[in-house]
């Protein structure tokens, strides 16, 4: 089995992505102590463990996505400056419900709805 690990910048934004073993990474403090000793990033606090389902911390996370300490969660990237954060899933939202079905529609930012094709 593999554990995932995020480390993150200054910002807290994802920057890379490693995978420990089990034997290694038993649970996220170990497989932080091992990484610490084993990397350039010996800062504790820049690392975080993640699961690839989202099952923990909300989000699965990819490079790009920000960690926020206090909801416990990766977020990703803001996808338009008219999209909330959804405080419960830590994605973001639309100003328009999403349609149904969502297949061949795209967001129009300047016009505030979805289009077709």
């Amino acid at each position: 089995m593999t554990k995932y690990f995020v480390r993150l910048d200054e910002f807290n934004t994802v920057i890379d992505l490693v995978t420990l073993s089990d034997e290694v990474a038993t649970n996220e403090d170990a497989g932080i102590d091992y990484l610490v000793d084993h990397s350039s990033e010996s800062n504790r606090d820049k690392w975080r463990e993640f699961s690839k389902s989202g099952a923990f911390r909300k989000n699965g996370p990819s490079w790009g996505y920000t960690y926020d300490a206090t909801k416990d969660a990766f977020i990703p990237p803001q996808p338009y400056p008219s999209w909330t954060l959804n405080a419960t899933t830590c994605q973001w939202d639309p100003p328009v419900a999403w349609p149904d079905p969502l297949n061949g529609c795209h967001w129009d930012e300047d016009n505030q709805q979805w289009v077709w094709g």
